[in-house]
Parts: structure tokens; C-alpha cells; sequence
């Protein structure tokens, strides 16, 4: 994929984001979006060959659309400035639709490679079984978060809009309540692509992918089993 060539994409997008640009430049963003695909095909390959059950993810359906939901939003631009997929069991929906744990990534503007593992802002019936499952089981999960590995690639779960007070009906002396306070169950990281080498940005952007998630790969299993 053309690294350059989508960070330039976005930033002028950012700065022309309405629809009148967006179509005059939609050849770019086409053959943007085909070469996305394609990356996001081989580290789909990639991920299977740890865990199968994303063998039957569709590429296609992991990418996420460029428009943005602007019905109930303040900032009305029409166009998102990144370009991010989520890859997921074949069965499943995207994380943002009750999917589960996903395999998050996505490019900005400026390089920023965001990558993460896990459930983001999981739906209210979701989000209580996750916690009931720490209730029953917050040992298994905290001996995956206390891997050396995991620690090092990401530090610790997501703690943005924890809760305060613990949740309606979990006993406030639970030995794992800060983990039941959490809203969100995920891990992430972040590196700036203009750091890789120019003549092999794609393969090590799939590279440190695959890495970082293989990591994450056990906080996945123990969310999927979360029932």
C-alpha cells in the first residue's frame, strides 16, 4: 500500500471535507481503498494462522465506511479522516454493533497506526455480562493482564470513562471491582508509520500487527467465553 500516498489523501480530505471534494478526488480514494483491502485481506491470512476462527472474515465487511453518522452529531463533516477496519469471527458484527472482541485498527492523516484488541463502549446487556463474567472469573482474567508480553505491548485494559461507584448489583468489596468498573475491555497502542522504512512501510505495518495481536490474542479468547 502506498502509505505516502493515503496519509496525503486524508490530510487533504481534513482540510476539504465535504462532498463536492469527495467526489472529485474519488479516484484516489478508490485506489486507496482497493490497496486498504488488500492489506487488510493478507492480515486477515495472517491472524487466522493463531486464531481460526477469523478464517471467515470477510475483508470487505471489516473495513469501516468512510461516511461518517453525523444524525446526532455536532460536527456535521460528512467524511471520516482515517481509513480503519475490524476484523471479527465470520459470524459476528462489527464491535460497534455487539460483535464481541474485535481486532481494531486504523491510519490518520498524520501516520498515527492505532491498533487494538477487545470490546470499545460494548452495549449495555454486553457490557454486564462481561462484568458478571469478572464477578465469576476475575483471576483468569487478570493473570492474562499481568502477562509480561501483553504489559509490554500494550500496558494495561482502556480505563477512559470508568466508573466512579461500582455498578448497580456487584458487591463494592469484590477483590476485582476496579476491573467491573471499567466500560470499555480493551488494549491499545499506537506508532507512527513515517518511522518504518519507505520501501517497506505495508509488510511492517501487517507485521507489527500481527505481532501486537497474536499478544492479545488470550484477552480475545477470554472475552469471546464472557457469556
Amino acid at each position: 500500500m502506498h502509505i505516502q500516498d493515503l496519509t496525503r489523501y486524508l490530510a487533504e480530505l481534513a482540510d476539504n471535507n465535504n462532498r463536492a471534494w469527495f467526489v472529485m478526488n474519488k479516484p484516489r480514494y478508490d485506489i486507496l481503498r482497493e490497496e486498504f483491502l488488500a492489506l487488510v485481506t493478507d492480515l486477515i491470512r495472517q491472524i487466522s494462522q493463531f486464531d481460526p476462527l477469523i478464517t471467515g472474515c470477510n475483508p470487505k465487511k471489516a473495513l469501516f465506511r468512510i461516511n461518517r453518522d453525523i444524525r446526532f452529531a455536532k460536527d456535521k463533516s460528512p467524511y471520516k479522516t482515517t481509513f480503519s477496519a475490524a476484523i471479527v469471527p465470520g459470524n459476528l458484527k462489527k464491535p460497534s454493533q455487539g460483535g464481541g472482541a474485535a481486532y481494531y485498527f486504523h491510519i490518520d492523516a498524520k501516520g498515527e497506526l492505532l491498533f487494538a484488541v477487545g470490546e470499545y463502549m460494548p452495549p449495555s446487556d454486553r457490557l454486564k455480562q462481561i462484568r458478571q463474567a469478572i464477578a465469576s472469573d476475575g483471576t483468569g482474567l487478570k493473570k492474562i493482564l499481568k502477562n509480561k508480553k501483553l504489559q509490554d505491548a500494550y500496558g494495561g485494559l482502556q480505563e477512559e470513562d470508568k466508573l466512579q461507584r461500582p455498578p448497580k448489583g456487584f458487591d463494592p468489596a469484590h477483590p476485582q471491582i476496579e476491573l467491573i468498573k471499567l466500560k470499555h475491555y480493551m488494549v491499545w497502542n499506537q506508532i507512527n508509520v513515517s518511522k518504518l522504512k519507505a520501501d517497506r512501510q505495508t509488510e511492517m505495518i501487517v507485521s507489527t500487527l500481527v505481532s501486537h495481536f497474536k499478544v492479545a490474542y488470550p484477552l480475545a479468547c477470554w472475552l469471546r467465553n464472557a457469556k
